[in-house]
């Protein structure tokens, strides 16, 4: 499946995608994040795009961005997707309802870049103890003291 073609299916029900070609694959999507949840849908249910294999952020200080990784056994390509949220705002509905394999990705997420992903069914931290108050990834993050991060539990 072609850029071309991905974009012209997705740009019939979702006039306001932009798509991009991305060599070796079946193209870039950049979506408003409101979307998220029939986007998504759509690319799974109606072009196949039927594994989840990546979620992730990036602090870009102003605002967060969201990037998907989705994977078609049938067409054999990779689609990328990516949406921005404001920094000052960082909240995001969960995929976990479209894709179940979504759930660890906004996890981590949420743990090192600080976005909230609504209604996700259990946002506990991955790598870093309980009561860790700090979101390593965020451009903002400094070094701390050690006596800054006395934690001392950690439930996995």
């Amino acid at each position: 499946m072609e850029a071309e073609e991905v974009g012209a299916r997705l740009r019939e029900r979702f006039p306001d995608v932009v798509v991009e070609p991305f060599p070796g694959t079946a193209g870039r999507i950049r979506f408003p994040a409101a979307r998220l949840i029939e986007l998504l849908t759509e690319v799974r249910d109606g072009l196949g795009f039927d594994h989840l294999g990546q979620v992730g952020a990036i602090d870009w200080v102003e605002e967060r961005e969201l990037f998907y990784t989705v994977w078609s056994d049938r067409a054999k390509q990779y689609l990328f997707l990516s949406t921005r949220i404001p920094a000052g705002e960082p909240h995001l509905e969960s995929l976990t309802p479209v894709f179940p394999s979504a759930n660890w990705h906004e996890r981590e997420a949420c743990e090192l870049v600080g976005i909230t992903f609504d209604h996700h069914p259990d946002l506990r931290p991955l790598l870093t103890p309980t009561g860790y108050q700090f979101h390593p990834l965020l451009r903002s993050f400094r070094l701390h003291e050690p006596e800054e991060l006395e934690v001392k539990v950690r439930d996995v």
